[in-house]
Parts: C-alpha cells; sequence; structure tokens
C-alpha cells in the first residue's frame, strides 16, 4: 500500500473508507448526542448511497481500501494482534480492573477473527455477557444508564478525521469528542500490525496532553511546502503548532492556521472550505468574514495575514485564487446548503469534484466556474453531519 499526499486536488489514487452499517442500527433517540447525531439514519439506504460513492472512486481510477477489510486481515493473522486490540478497546472503554472486565475479556477472545472485528465496530451490549446466577456487577446495571459495555463506532464511517496522510506520512489523530476517540486508536492499531501499512509507512501520532485535540477535517494539505489546518471546535492551537512543529521537520515550510468560529455547524474547515482545482476553492459565504488566517513559519512564529484569499493565493505560488461561493453567495441558500455540506466536496482530480445531489444551487455555481461535477445521492449519509470529504481519507494522490 503506498501512501503519499501533497495535495488536495491531485488525481486520487487510493483512499480508506468504511461502509455504514450494524453500528448505526444501534443508534437510539435517548444516545443520539452522545453519538454525536441529529437524526437516525435508514441504514439500507445509507448503505446504498455510500456504495454508490465507493463505485464512482472506483470508476475514476481509484483504489479502495475498507477499514472493516484491513482489520480482519489484521486479527486473522495472530493471537497477538487480537489480544493488544482487546486490551486497547477495555481501556479506552474504561472496562480495567472492575469484576465486569474479565468476563468481557474472556467474551471477546472466544470470538473469532471475523465477530471479533465486527465486535469493536458495531459494538458490544451488556445483554450479550452472561453472568451467572445472583453473580451480576454493579457495572452491569448502572454503567452510565448505557445499554452498551463497547458503545458502537457510528462515525466510523466519516473516514477523514480519525487520521490524515500529509506528506509520506500518516498522521494518528487525537479526537476530540469520547464518542470518536477509538477511531483513532483503530487507525493506529491497524499501522502497527496490518503488513500492508506496518512494513512501508512512517506514523506520526498526536498525544493526547494538555487537552490539545486534532481532527482530519480541519487538515487540508495544498502543496509539498504548505499545509492549512483549521483552528476549529475540533482542533486546538496547540495540536496546530505540534503538527507544525513536525511538517517542519519533514520539509514543510508554512502551515496556514484558519481560524474559524468554534460552533456545531462549522466543525470542521471542511465544512466551510475545501480546494476544488488547482487555484480554486468553494467557500461558505456566510462565514467567510469571520475566518482569520495566521502563517505559522518555522519556530513556531505567526503572523496574521489581511484575507483568507491572500493567504491561500501566497501559499500556492499563485497570484490569486478564486472563492467560489456556495450557492452564489444566496444569504438563505447558502446556510441551508452548507448545513447539508455544500462546501465539503472531494476531489478527485483537478476541477473534477463529488458532491451531494442535494445541493442544486451550490453544484449549479461550481459548473458555472469551469468545474465537473459529480453528483451521488446523500439524504441519509448527510444525517451524521459531512460531505463526501469527510467520508474519505486518501492515501495516494498524484502531484
Amino acid at each position: 500500500m503506498q501512501i503519499g499526499v501533497y495535495s488536495e486536488v491531485g488525481r486520487l489514487k487510493a483512499v480508506m473508507l468504511h461502509r455504514p452499517g450494524r453500528e448505526l442500527e444501534r443508534l437510539a433517540p435517548d444516545y443520539l448526542e452522545n453519538m454525536l447525531f441529529e437524526d437516525i439514519p435508514w441504514v439500507e439506504k445509507m448503505s446504498r448511497e455510500h456504495q454508490e460513492f465507493a463505485q464512482i472512486l472506483t470508476e475514476t481510477g481509484c483504489t479502495v481500501y475498507y477499514i472493516e477489510d484491513l482489520l480482519l486481515e489484521t486479527l486473522s493473522q495472530a493471537p497477538a494482534p487480537a489480544e493488544h486490540l482487546i486490551e486497547q478497546t477495555l481501556r479506552l472503554c474504561g472496562l480495567q480492573d472492575t469484576m465486569e472486565s474479565h468476563a468481557i475479556r474472556d467474551h471477546l477472545l472466544s470470538l473469532g477473527s471475523r465477530r471479533l472485528a465486527e465486535t469493536i465496530i458495531t459494538g458490544l451490549e451488556k445483554r450479550e455477557i452472561e453472568f451467572e446466577p445472583g453473580r451480576r456487577p454493579l457495572g452491569h446495571y448502572i454503567r452510565d444508564d448505557s445499554p452498551f459495555y463497547i458503545p458502537p463506532l457510528a462515525n466510523l464511517y466519516f473516514t477523514r478525521d480519525p487520521a490524515v496522510v500529509i506528506g509520506n506520512t500518516l498522521s494518528i489523530n487525537v479526537m476530540q469528542t469520547k464518542a470518536r476517540s477509538r477511531e483513532s486508536a483503530l487507525l493506529g492499531f491497524l499501522a502497527d500490525y496490518h503488513p500492508m501499512l506496518a512494513a512501508h509507512t512512517q506514523v506520526h501520532r498526536f498525544q493526547p496532553h494538555a487537552g490539545h485535540t486534532i481532527e482530519g477535517g480541519d487538515v487540508l494539505v495544498l502543496t509539498e511546502h504548505a499545509v492549512a489546518v483549521g483552528c476549529s471546535a475540533r482542533t486546538s492551537p496547540g495540536a496546530i503548532e505540534q503538527l507544525a512543529a513536525r511538517l517542519f521537520e519533514d520539509g514543510f515550510s508554512e502551515v496556514l492556521a484558519v481560524r474559524i468560529p468554534s460552533a456545531r455547524a462549522y466543525m470542521h474547515l471542511d465544512t466551510v472550505l475545501t480546494m476544488v482545482d488547482r487555484d480554486a476553492f468553494t467557500v461558505f459565504a456566510g462565514v467567510e468574514d469571520e475566518i482569520t488566517v495566521y502563517r505559522v513559519t518555522p519556530g513556531l512564529t505567526a503572523e496574521p495575514i489581511s484575507s483568507l484569499g491572500e493567504a491561500l493565493a501566497n501559499a500556492l505560488g499563485l497570484d490569486s485564487v478564486r472563492l467560489i461561493r456556495n450557492a452564489d453567495g444566496d444569504a438563505l441558500s447558502a446556510a441551508r446548503e452548507q448545513w447539508n455540506d455544500s462546501t465539503n466536496t472531494l476531489a478527485v482530480a483537478p476541477g473534477k469534484v463529488i458532491t451531494y445531489n442535494r445541493n442544486v444551487n451550490s453544484n449549479r455555481e461550481l459548473r458555472n466556474n469551469g468545474l465537473e461535477v459529480i453528483e451521488i445521492e446523500g439524504s441519509e449519509l448527510v444525517r451524521g453531519r459531512g460531505g463526501p470529504r469527510c467520508m474519505s481519507m486518501p492515501l495516494l494522490r498524484e502531484a
């Protein structure tokens, strides 16, 4: 498995996805907020929509790898990786040194590779663990009033966030929410043990200290020299500095810190700004005036840049860039379509992007600016608050 990403718009050659599945069937109204959903999706239709997305990627010449397939291949090797993953999962779920943790560990160890891989993603309900009559532990009854020992990874189909390839390095992120923390650990596990990744991949791991978090939706790889990182509700200034220091060691010369409002509607930079061509970005007009940009250079010194367009043009080595406002800047239409991820586009080649078909006005504006727009159905996929870029982790792009 080759990895290498030095661009947002170079032809996409390999990508990592996750098929939405049974983990989403375990969403219930009482747990939507904790699992970062606003509504319950129709999983069967969501799965068909995702399959269409993957098929289009394949048709463009992109190789698709699935997290669940890589996990099964890894667990099928030998007992050691499985035992490591089980211990890691128990620790992240707070299931250590309790009466119930021993029963859960024994149960997981008894599963075959396929069942274990499925359980890690879809979760483990309390009712799946049997205790002898009269010997149920306290935690079985009152553990967070949750039906789960291991919660489902309901957001895993947004593969952009737990890890990101920058240059030739796989960067394992620290997620801001507890509901998604195990996703980063899962990607780190694959990087350590899957033969295609472990043997050939340089890995950087963020250290979860001092409250610093960073997620892949905030990272835009502009060129082989420059990276833009959103300072958002999910990515902290301290994490940006840590990333910048490592990028400078790897040969990058500039990091743009792009501060956006800290709000659920704009959880990542790529919910308001994505690159669609060598000289063009689509941007949510409703937040453009609230964005501030800082150039971070070696030594971790920062200086403000007067405008977003100027900062991006300088980073790309261009005289100017085109900022394409979603829905042509119409306030109501732009806000409605931004909520449905109109600016969360995935470039599969320069000037060729995948979008949701529901964002009619924004897609028209992209075409008016000379872009080739491939539309996919997303009425269920969008319920998790993410678009085509969120659902994909590029592994390899052409320059």
